[in-house]
Parts: structure tokens; C-alpha cells; sequence
């Protein structure tokens, strides 16, 4: 494992990171954040760690993150001495009936496989990281006429301004917010929340609780505490861990909300949601779950072939009869017995 390099920076080195890439915090946000960053041995100056503040007018919610850059990311990963990067493009799922104002191009969910060495054999193994549209891209209201700031009568206690409300002029819908990189590169920016879930499966001493930039924009439009995402990630941690090891994440129907399932059950639970569908959830479910479905091929390929079987059979269209045609073609060509 390589040595981590230490930062130790000048009085004027600091100042300037606090009038620039800390702008936004406090004295001991800025104390912290310098901390992680020799903690890490991450340049700020480079931008290879970046603190990002939420709810900077109200003093109750008031957070501070730290977001290490893809770069960052990779130099950890690299001190780690197991680590290798993606050896095949990221992996895109699409669904052109997603297509529209929040998802430009129809994304389903990227994947994007990492390698990591075992230690004991040294062999190199996959590290999947998956990350869905619907989970991390930054969607946002808009109002077709604007909208109007509104005073509430009520003050902010820590600074006695006036609190204000944004009410919307006209009909409200749903858009991609358009201020980062989402819509002028989608495809870049679910990958590389794909490759931040990689690293913390993989590396979880090393990663767990830092961000990438990208996974924070929706927080950002959405206006969520830090404390609010770090949870979320917590308790996706802890289902990660009680379904176990050998457990394969599913999506089912009825919001297709995703579950981590243990291999002993998975078989039985995929032959259940078949029979229970139609052929076109079938064809949704096995496309929404290709990667969850080939890990299971892979581990387990003596159940493979019996569920491989179901999932065709299912997805098949029933066919509709034409009794009057069935009658026509039966009396031209009879089938004679014997």
C-alpha cells in the first residue's frame, strides 16, 4: 500500500483556500474541512477535495459535505495497491419511453465495473457500482410564468432578515436542472456516480462517507441537509449488510424500488414475480434488472438455465385466435388420422 502524501500548507496558502475553493465556510467548517484533506492527503488546490454547504440561510440545518473529485477518487483508490481502474466502457441501460424534459436521452441506470485484488490468491475481481436516473439525476420544478418571492412575515432568527416563500406563476412542471453538466453530458455524470458506488463497495474503509460532486447535485436542487444524504447512504449500508454477502440487488414492480435479495431466495422470488406478471412487465423487469440477472447466471448457473426458460416463455406476447381463419385453414388442409 502506497504512503499517503501529506499536504502541509503555508499560512498564505491557507488564507487563499478559504477566500477560494472554502469561500462558503465558516471558521470550523474550514478548520475540518483543511483536517480531511491532509487526513486524505488530497490537494485542495488541484480540486481534488471540495467542501459543498447546504442550507446556508438556516443555521438549524446548516451542513457542511466533502466532495472528493474524480480525481481524488482515483488517487486513493491507487494508494490502495488492489485497486484498478474500469477495464471496459461504463455499461448503459436506455428505455426511449423515458425520453423527455428530466431525462434527455432515456437512461435507465449506468454500471460501471472496477477491479480489485484479492489478497490471499491475488487474482482480480469485478466491483460493480450501479447507479439509476431516477436516483441521482438533479430534477427540479419550473413554473412557465417564474415565481414570485413572497414575504412570510417571520424573520431568520440568526440574521433578523425577512423570510420569504417562492410561490410559482403559472403551470408547474418537472425539468432537468440545466446550471451543471446533467444536460449537457448525462451520460458522463451517471457513470460517475456508478463509479463512486463502485469504490465504496470495494474500498468501504476508504470511501464510505465521501461524495462525488455529481451525487450531490440533486441534494443541491432539492435543498436536503448533508445529515439528510449521509443517512441515506447509512441505512443503504446496513441493507447492503443484512441481506449478506451472496445477496444480488433486484427491482420489482409497484414502483420498482430496489432490494438487496440473498441468493437462497433469489430463485424463488424471481419465478413468483413472473408468474404474478404480464409479458410486458416481464420484458421491463428482466430489462431493468440485466445486471442483478447475469451476476445470478454467473454464481449460480445451475438454476440459471430454469429461470432463463421462464423469463422467455414469459415475455412472449399470447397469441390471439382467429377461430374463423383456424376453421377456413382446418376445412383447405384437414388433417387426416393415423
Amino acid at each position: 500500500m502506497n504512503a499517503i502524501t501529506t499536504y502541509t500548507h503555508s499560512p498564505r496558502q491557507l488564507a487563499l483556500i478559504q477566500k477560494t475553493v472554502a469561500k462558503g465556510c465558516n471558521n470550523d467548517e474550514f478548520n475540518l474541512f483543511v483536517e480531511v484533506a491532509r487526513a486524505k492527503g488530497l490537494d485542495p488546490f488541484l480540486g481534488q477535495i471540495i467542501p459543498m454547504i447546504f442550507s446556508k440561510g438556516d443555521a438549524n440545518k446548516r451542513k457542511m459535505t466533502i466532495i472528493i473529485s474524480r480525481d481524488g477518487q482515483r488517487v486513493i483508490a491507487q494508494r490502495c495497491g488492489d485497486y484498478r481502474p474500469a477495464e471496459e466502457p461504463a455499461a448503459y441501460e436506455y428505455d426511449p419511453a423515458l425520453k423527455g424534459p428530466t431525462n434527455p436521452l432515456g437512461i435507465v441506470s449506468t454500471t460501471v465495473y472496477l477491479r480489485k485484488q484479492d489478497p490471499k490468491t491475488a487474482a482480480w475481481f469485478k466491483v460493480a457500482g450501479q447507479a439509476y436516473w431516477d436516483e441521482f439525476a438533479p430534477i427540479k420544478t419550473d413554473a412557465e410564468g417564474g415565481y414570485d418571492w413572497v414575504d412570510t412575515g417571520e424573520t431568520w432568527p440568526d440574521t433578523g432578515k425577512p423570510k420569504k416563500k417562492k410561490v410559482a406563476r403559472g403551470e408547474v412542471h418537472e425539468v432537468l436542472d440545466n446550471s451543471g453538466n446533467w444536460c449537457r453530458m448525462p451520460r458522463l455524470m451517471i457513470a460517475k456516480c456508478a463509479e463512486m458506488q463502485a469504490l465504496r463497495a470495494g474500498w468501504p474503509e476508504q470511501f464510505s462517507g465521501l461524495y462525488d460532486e455529481a451525487e450531490m447535485d440533486r441534494a443541491k436542487v432539492m435543498d436536503m441537509a448533508a445529515s439528510e444524504i449521509v443517512a441515506h447512504e447509512q441505512e443503504e449500508n446496513r441493507l447492503r449488510l443484512v441481506a449478506g454477502n451472496d445477496a444480488i440487488t433486484m427491482s420489482w414492480g409497484d414502483g420498482w424500488a430496489l432490494e438487496n435479495v440473498p441468493a437462497g431466495e433469489f430463485m424463488d422470488r424471481c419465478l413468483a414475480f413472473i408468474r404474478e406478471s404480464d409479458h410486458q412487465t416481464v420484458i421491463k423487469w428482466n430489462s431493468a434488472n440485466r445486471a442483478g440477472l447475469q451476476l445470478f447466471w454467473a454464481k449460480h448457473p445451475g438454476d440459471a438455465l430454469e429461470l432463463k426458460k421462464a423469463i422467455e416463455k414469459a415475455s412472449r406476447a399470447p397469441v390471439e385466435i382467429d377461430h374463423a381463419t383456424a376453421r377456413r385453414e382446418l376445412a383447405q388442409h384437414p388433417v387426416s388420422a393415423g
